[in-house]
């Protein structure tokens, strides 16, 4: 279960999405008038930009970890773990992290393009392009981002439980193995030891007639 070790790393991405959500939630309001519309368009933009940035950050973190753990809890999980038990209702949260994953790749990929392109330019210019590629980025991967804060901790906790299960379930495994080791080999007859071989009888010779 290789795959286990990347779960740290998920789960702080995990919270690091969360967090940058509730900090904008805390502040949004606060920038709007009544009906909801900022009171300043730049303080309002600039403090989406920075949500933006920070929840993406971590969305490439599940880019990078996510779909060998995906694919190593998909392995492990039993049937009955769909149906009913402590991770089933996490489990079906999974059913859409596919395509949230498969899509923000296409971002990463993109914005790989993009810099390939702009490489060898003026680095006047490469910063001021880089700077609104990033913005332009960040601000089509905050979707996913978003969809990562619910389906990203269901991962963990699945791949928490997962894992903790093998651990107990191996040296339980072991003792049985043992055991039926053990009575096999009490149960195995023991075979005599093998007989030496006799010699063949010697015959006198026989006596040569007289004449």
């Amino acid at each position: 279960m290789a795959w286990r070790r990347h779960l740290p790393a998920l789960a702080s991405a995990a919270a690091g999405i969360n967090e940058a959500s509730d900090a904008w939630d805390a502040v949004s309001d606060s920038l709007c008038d009544a009906e909801g519309w900022p009171l300043d368009d730049k303080v309002y933009g600039d403090g989406k930009v920075k949500r933006d940035a920070e929840a993406w950050k971590h969305a490439e973190v599940f880019l990078d970890h996510g779909p060998e753990v995906l694919a190593g809890v998909r392995a492990a999980a039993d049937g009955p773990d769909y149906v009913e038990g402590p991770i089933s209702d996490d489990l079906r949260r999974l059913r859409g992290i596919d395509t949230t994953l498969l899509r923000a790749e296409a971002i990463r990929h993109e914005w790989d393009q993009v810099m390939a392109l702009m490489d060898g330019s003026q680095p006047s210019v490469l910063h001021l392009y880089q700077e609104r590629a990033e913005e332009h980025r960040n601000s089509e991967g905050w979707h996913y981002a978003h969809e990562l804060s619910y389906q990203g901790p269901a991962l963990v906790r699945t791949g928490e439980y997962l894992a903790d299960r093998a651990d107990t379930e191996r040296p339980a495994q072991t003792e049985r193995s043992r055991v039926a080791l053990t009575r096999s080999t009490h149960n195995t007859p023991a075979v005599p030891p093998a007989s030496s071989p006799v010699p063949p009888a010697s015959h006198p010779p026989t006596p040569g007639r007289s004449r």
